[in-house]
């Protein structure tokens, strides 16, 4: 009989984790390298899981794919791996227990991370390794990404017959983080040729039992489960689990009514766990009958859309000249310059104060609390600069919360630059996310849905500015990137700095077509020295070798130097607002009556393209 034909009988018990073990057992590296350097240990694991009750057993195979092993140097070990693996398992399940070829997902949390065609690849090496081994069936599991599942399980179905099991994991009990229902989801999967479908990893009984109640039995698969012994706790520097095998028991019989057929454990699990499930489940006959409430859930936002104090910088400047100015918050904890150049923008009328978010890696006074003391006693819009360096996916959506609490809806998805090049180069670099994925977090909260696809209870009304660097070779080849930007969602762009005119008439041409408008990036040079550094060491910048002579000309002359710079983008400006409308004046230096003559001089330049007089107006 095989595994199908049991588990159209009777409940399967299946085994629990193995890399849990491993852990405990002192090792921290590779995983799957130990099917060649420690069988032994393999072996042993194996055989307690079939003691405990474990009719079914998985190879210890879960990473082992091109991809995941080319971490540790063993790419070129695929097949040994894997082939020592299904052995390992074999040897100990003899003819009393099925054996079933892992294989785990590779994208996470990050789905650009990894191309569909990588883990076409990745994914066919593996699988052939250990459908030659004679496995009784495939195990696909731990699957965040559905496109990443859907297209391993159509290969796998083409290439075997054998059973296969498609599980996917959630970070909600009732959504994938596509935000697909997973009873939609697993009805898919069906679809695609899944003999069972579950879940599997990152929740407990109660939550997984929770997500189950939403499942319909499918109409030809079975079911799957495999829940997490508990949350990890995080102690001296190692994880570990501390749930109860004993409430294992007690939930078997919960998985049995939802319909389960196949019921193991992942992280986190023993086999004291597993044999907890045994003992619990007295009754292996399946139920045949569900009632589901297939209600959509419906997100319990407000029936009015959020309020924006100030209108979107993307309708304002399709509509007229604009002008924003980037102040960045200071390294010292003085602030009184920044506010009085501050109350001076107020004054220039601009229409919003950027804030960078420790650019170049270096540590300044938070963006987010200088914004809201902009907002609040200057009545500014600040426009908060959010780099994905700093912060995990719990921060930033934390912090992009806290931004919607405090009335702040302005906001500049980039990358940020990486740690090493700033005031503490031994820091970690985060990058949960790119800059991408955080335009489509954003606006996946515009919503009501957090990034995990939770209901917020309310929308928030980000626009969602991304950068542009123009400063490249081939500019067509950046324009690709700002189109792709703007399929994840983003409202306009805001430029590097720009120093040429040739520069300017070239990103006009590339992005004439685009519906989002830009910001063009223009900042005074101060001395020679400054030019020379932004132009060979600050990336995204480079300024054309004409103006670089003109400020090295005024070197032993530094306030001549200054005027020069100033009155060099004063020329850019002109040329700018022939072609866009949008003017973005980066402040160096803290030096802000640069940047407020500039701000002046475009806002009257602006106004005699439409018509009017125009005085220049000089602060020193």
């Amino acid at each position: 009989m095989n595994l199908l034909e049991k588990l159209q009988q009777e409940i399967l018990i299946a085994d629990g984790a193995m890399g849990t073990l491993l852990y405990s057992y002192g090792t921290g590296s590779c995983f799957e390298e130990l099917n060649l350097s420690h069988p032994e240990q393999i072996q042993t694991i194996h055989q307690a899981y079939i003691d405990a009750g474990a009719d079914v057993i998985q190879t210890n195979t879960y990473a082992a794919n091109y991809l995941k092993l080319q971490r540790y140097g063993l790419e070129d070990s695929v097949k040994e791996i894997n082939s020592a693996a299904v052995r390992h398992a074999k040897a100990a399940a003899k003819s009393q227990t099925f054996v079933l070829g892992t294989m785990g997902g590779n994208r996470g949390i990050k789905p650009e991370s990894i191309t569909i065609e990588e883990i076409k690849r990745s994914f066919r090496e593996q699988l052939y390794c250990l459908l030659l081994e004679g496995v009784d069936g495939l195990l696909l599991e731990t699957f965040y990404d559905l496109e990443e599942l859907e297209t391993v399980l159509a290969i796998a179905r083409k290439e075997t017959k054998l059973p296969i099991i498609a599980q996917v994991s959630i970070q909600e009990p009732g959504v994938l983080q596509n935000r697909t229902p997973i009873n939609e989801a697993l009805k898919s999967l069906e679809g695609l040729g899944a003999d069972v479908v579950g879940l599997n990893c990152r929740l407990g009984p109660y939550h997984m039992l929770a997500a189950l109640e939403q499942i319909e039995l499918p109409k030809h698969a079975l079911l799957s489960a495999y829940p997490n012994a508990s949350l990890p706790a995080y102690t001296d520097g190692k994880f570990h689990y501390e749930g109860d095998a004993d409430y294992f028991r007690k939930s078997a019989q919960s998985f049995r009514n939802q319909g389960v057929r196949l019921l193991g454990g992942c992280c986190g699990t023993t086999p004291e766990h597993i044999r907890a499930f045994a003992t619990g489940l007295k009754d292996r006959t399946p139920i045949v009958e569900k009632v589901v409430k297939l209600e959509r859930k419906q997100i319990s936002i407000e029936e009015h859309e959020p309020k924006r104090e100030y209108e979107p910088l993307q309708e304002i400047v399709k509509k007229r000249s604009s002008v924003i100015v980037e102040l960045d918050p200071p390294r010292k904890l003085n602030t009184d310059k920044f506010f009085e150049g501050a109350r001076a923008f107020k004054e220039a009328g601009i229409d919003a104060l950027t804030l960078a978010d420790n650019s170049l890696a270096t540590v300044r006074i938070s963006n987010e609390s200088l914004g809201y003391l902009v907002k609040q006693e200057l009545g500014m819009r600040p426009l908060i600069h959010i780099a994905c360096r700093d912060r995990n996916i719990i921060g930033l959506q934390s912090h992009l919360m806290g931004l919607h609490t405090l009335g702040m809806n302005d906001v500049l998805a980039i990358t940020g630059d990486p740690a090493r090049v700033g005031d503490f180069p031994g820091a970690s670099s985060v990058y949960d996310v790119s800059s991408f994925e955080l335009i489509q977090m954003i606006k996946q909260l515009n919503e009501g849905l957090s990034f995990s696809g939770k209901d917020l209870g309310a929308k928030t009304a980000f626009s969602v500015a991304a950068a542009f660097n123009p400063n490249v070779r081939s500019v067509e080849k950046a324009v690709k990137r700002l189109e792709k930007k703007i399929s994840f969602g983003a409202d306009y762009f805001i430029s590097q700095p720009v120093f040429s005119e040739e520069k300017l008439l070239e990103v006009y041409e590339h992005t004439k077509h685009l519906e989002a408008p830009i910001y063009i990036g223009l900042m005074p040079l101060t001395s020679s020295k400054n030019a020379e550094f932004l132009h060979n060491e600050v990336p995204g910048i480079k300024i054309a070798d004409s103006i670089r002579e003109r400020m090295f000309a005024l070197n032993d002359n530094p306030l001549q130097a200054a005027r020069e710079g100033v009155e060099i983008t004063k020329q850019l400006i002109d040329a700018a607002l022939d072609l866009f409308n949008g003017i973005y004046l980066i402040t160096p230096f803290l030096r802000y009556e640069l940047t407020l003559e500039l701000a002046l001089y475009t806002k009257e330049r602006a106004r005699k393209l439409r018509g009017n007089s125009y005085v220049e107006t000089t602060i020193y």
